[in-house]
């Protein structure tokens, strides 16, 4: 535990923000000193939490009546810099939901604003706190160069969730906000740069802004030979079928997140769903004289396959533990940087209909 709670400003009370809260709610080493959101939000998530915390409409105004030592952004993408930078300004660390910014030179600009205030930015990529997740890529590196990385992410939206989809395409496309995470798993099975990129994407609905799609596939060239392919799409027309695919193949054999389960539910748009593993499969490519495989393929069962809110719980224990420990955060955050920066070549591409070089 730190010596002192860490007074924490919440800004943001949707799906993360709400289980950031509560993370924070539940940890004694985090003290709630304010729910900011622009709409009534706060307001429920202040009620489940037992109606204790101080609700503001404007973050401005509850960084000053706060002063917290540090701030939580889980807000749409295009306020993401400004409100970094402005809780740098106020001498608060950052845990800031992904994607950093919604350009690479915002980014950067958060980056810069963290070191210049001698602060921590801890960015949501909840995959680097999922035990299966870290197996899969400790896996995945051993099966040689070049490797071929096959991952999706499809969401059939409705109700609330579609609400948000639709929120959220106002200012980014789903192979940006979701393909951070996955183009960040690729960056880091393999030690090889990103050298190009080359993308589609199609609009089909007419309820989001006619510049933007809401269904994308994006493929990556590495400097080493490796290829990878993702696949996002969101709303009420999104087939369920092979909505989560997550391979990995190199020349050793293939690694693969099996989500038998949460595939079975029908849910592809719920948060579980997105993280849950379950099982993992290892088939190794050896052949004897006759061209038969000589190993049996393998399956592990993490015992420690946290839901959701058990991410997010760790998500915060790290950002205390980078607070009180003062952790070098220099290669996360630059590998923030650059997982957004191949995902908007990948958006730039699907616009402009070139092959993007990085």
């Amino acid at each position: 535990m730190v010596k002192n709670s860490i007074r924490i400003l919440v800004v943001g009370c949707g799906n993360m923000g709400t289980s950031h809260a509560k993370a924070y709610h539940n940890n004694p080493d985090f003290e709630i000193v304010g729910l900011v959101s622009r709409g009534e939000s706060k307001e429920r998530l202040n009620l489940e939490l037992g109606g204790d915390y101080a609700c503001f409409d404007d973050y401005q105004a509850a960084l000053g009546a706060t002063r917290p030592d540090a701030v939580c952004i889980s807000t749409y993408p295009d306020t993401h810099e400004d409100y970094a930078i402005l809780a740098f300004d106020h001498g608060a660390h950052v845990f800031i939901e992904k994607p950093l910014a919604d350009t690479v030179l915002g980014a950067k600009r958060v980056v810069d604003a963290a070191n210049i205030a001698n602060k921590k930015l801890v960015v949501g990529y909840i995959l680097r706190h999922h035990p299966s997740w870290l197996r899969f890529i400790e896996e995945g590196r051993k099966m040689g160069s070049p490797l071929v990385f096959r991952m999706n992410l499809n969401q059939q939206s409705q109700g609330y969730m579609w609400n948000v989809h639709r929120n959220l395409m106002q200012s980014l496309s789903p192979i940006v906000d979701c393909g951070v995470h996955y183009i960040d798993v690729m960056c880091q099975m393999t030690d090889a740069k990103p050298i190009a990129v080359s993308a589609i994407g199609a609009r089909l609905t007419e309820d989001i802004p006619s510049s933007n799609y809401n269904y994308g596939q994006l493929q990556i060239k590495f400097e080493d030979g490796s290829v990878g392919w993702y696949e996002a799409g969101w709303g009420p027309m999104m087939s369920q079928t092979a909505f989560f695919v997550k391979d990995v193949i190199g020349p050793k054999g293939s690694v693969s997140i099996l989500a038998k389960e949460a595939s079975k539910d029908g849910n592809s748009d719920s948060v579980e769903s997105h993280t849950k593993t379950e099982s993992i499969r290892i088939h190794y490519a050896n052949l004897d004289l006759e061209n038969k495989f000589t190993k049996t393929d393998e399956w592990i069962d993490l015992e420690d396959e946290p839901n959701h809110q058990e991410l997010c719980d760790r998500e915060q224990i790290f950002f205390r533990d980078a607070i009180a420990n003062d952790l070098d955060l220099t290669k996360s955050m630059a590998d923030a940087v650059n997982s957004l920066q191949i995902a908007l070549a990948c958006d730039e591409s699907v616009r402009t209909g070139d092959v993007v070089k990085l």
